[in-house]
Parts: structure tokens; C-alpha cells; sequence
């Protein structure tokens, strides 16, 4: 028979071989090394190649015979002689393309008569690109003898010794002409004319003070036709009332056109 053991001695041995083993230490952090400084030398030599390379670029757009101009295309219309354009535009060759003042070459160019506008741009090496857009002629006014073309501008933009075919007399022209409303308005009745109608205009006269229209067509029609306003209304109405065979037309109002 045996003998118990001790009161506690079984208990401690379970709890001796149950216990969890001690966590492990943790590791230690390496130390921070001092941060390191800046090679002196090296900035140095940043700083003067990217100076260099700003005095590079400087000096192939501004001084170095790399970036000049050397072409100078003219484009927009046959109009206007190319010749004409480059001698206007005053661009001396070996320009540096960077100091080219483009504003200042288009208003150089715009002074010639026949020019209504003109655009300048580089075109990257060595060539200036100048469009210029024409003054299209409107109207024939009678003076000294032969004929001034004129556009809506009141610009004259060539002379003629004779009248050019299909091109309507600006009958009692104002004064001035250039900037002229009543030239104006001239030109924008013409420009809403039905073509069957434009065609056969002769002559327009246009009052300096209230602008209103009164066209001339062979035959002996005319047509008074006010203001240019509601010019597309006009038009449909007097395309009806010819019809009519009559010779005097008031579209002026078209909601109350007349015929006589």
C-alpha cells in the first residue's frame, strides 16, 4: 500500500509543467547614424552646370546664329503679292528668332491697303509664317475719271479704268469713305441678296445719315429696302412681290411691303 504523497506536490508539478515560457527579449535597435552632410563640392557643380545650361539655352536663342530667321513664308491669299508682304513685314534675315516682335511685324503688314488683317508665328528653326487675309472690293465708286474699288470697310482697295463686271456703283458716296456706315450698309444689303437678284444690281445708293439702302436693277426696277436690319425677311419678300412684274419695290417694312 502506498503512502500519499505530500499534501501540494502534485499540483505544483502540473502547474511546473503547464507555465508559459518567458517572452523573448526584444532586439535592439541599431543606432542612428549621424545624418551625413552635404558635399560642398557637389552643390557646387550643380549649380554651375544648371548655370550653364541656362547660359546655353540664352545664348542659342538670343546670340548664336542656331535659331535665326533665315525663310519667311507668306500664305492666306494670291491677292496680295508675296513680295509686297516681306518687303512690308521688315524682317532683316539673321534676326534671332526669340527677338522677333510678331505684333509689331502683323501691323507692319496690315498698312497695306489690300491686307484687312494679318497673323505672324514661328515656325521653329529658322522660318516666320505671315497670313495675311485680303480686303475683298464690293463696290465701284466713280472718281477722276475711273473707278475706286472699295470693301465694307470704306478701304479702297485697287483702281479700275472701267467699272469690273457684276460689281454694283456706289451712286452719292459719302465723303469719307473709309469706316463709312453708309458703305457699310451698302455692302450688307448686298451680301443677303438672293444671287438671282445680286446679279442683276446696278447701283446702290446708301443716305449717310440714316444708312437706308435704295438698289437699282436693270430693267428700271428698284427697290428701296431701309436699313440692313431684317435683311433675310427682305430678301423672301422681294423675291415674291417680282413676280409681280412690277417696277418699284418697298420692302423697308416687310411686313407691309408695297409695289408699284
Amino acid at each position: 500500500m502506498t503512502s500519499p504523497g505530500r499534501p501540494g506536490a502534485g499540483a505544483s508539478a502540473a502547474a511546473a509543467g503547464t507555465a508559459a515560457p518567458a517572452p523573448a527579449p526584444a532586439p535592439a535597435r541599431p543606432a542612428r547614424r549621424p545624418a551625413r552632410r552635404g558635399d560642398p563640392w557637389r552643390t557646387a557643380f550643380v549649380c554651375v552646370l544648371a548655370l550653364a545650361i541656362l547660359v546655353g539655352a540664352a545664348w542659342a536663342l538670343l546670340g548664336s546664329s542656331l535659331l535665326v530667321v533665315r525663310n519667311i513664308q507668306v500664305g492666306g491669299s494670291h491677292q496680295v503679292p508675296a513680295a509686297r508682304v516681306r518687303a512690308a513685314a521688315g524682317i532683316r534675315p539673321g534676326t534671332p528668332m526669340a527677338r522677333l516682335d510678331s505684333g509689331a511685324v502683323a501691323r507692319r503688314v496690315e498698312r497695306i491697303a489690300q491686307v484687312k488683317s494679318a497673323q505672324v508665328s514661328r515656325s521653329w528653326p529658322d522660318t516666320v509664317v505671315i497670313t495675311v487675309q485680303a480686303r475683298t472690293p464690293a463696290l465701284a465708286v466713280r472718281a477722276a475719271g475711273q473707278f475706286e474699288l472699295v470693301d465694307v470697310d470704306g478701304v479702297v482697295v485697287r483702281t479700275a479704268a472701267s467699272r469690273p463686271p457684276g460689281m454694283p456703283v456706289l451712286r452719292q458716296p459719302p465723303y469719307q469713305l473709309r469706316g463709312s456706315p453708309a458703305v457699310r450698309s451698302a455692302v450688307l444689303v448686298l451680301n443677303h441678296l438672293p444671287a438671282a437678284i445680286r446679279g442683276r444690281v446696278i447701283s446702290v445708293t446708301a443716305d449717310a445719315v440714316t444708312d437706308a439702302v435704295t438698289l437699282r436693277l436693270r430693267g428700271g426696277i428698284s427697290v428701296r429696302w431701309g436699313g440692313p436690319g431684317r435683311s433675310a425677311a427682305k430678301a423672301r419678300e422681294l423675291q415674291a412681290l417680282m413676280r409681280t412684274h412690277s417696277r418699284h419695290f418697298d420692302v423697308s417694312s416687310p411686313q407691309v411691303a408695297v409695289t408699284s
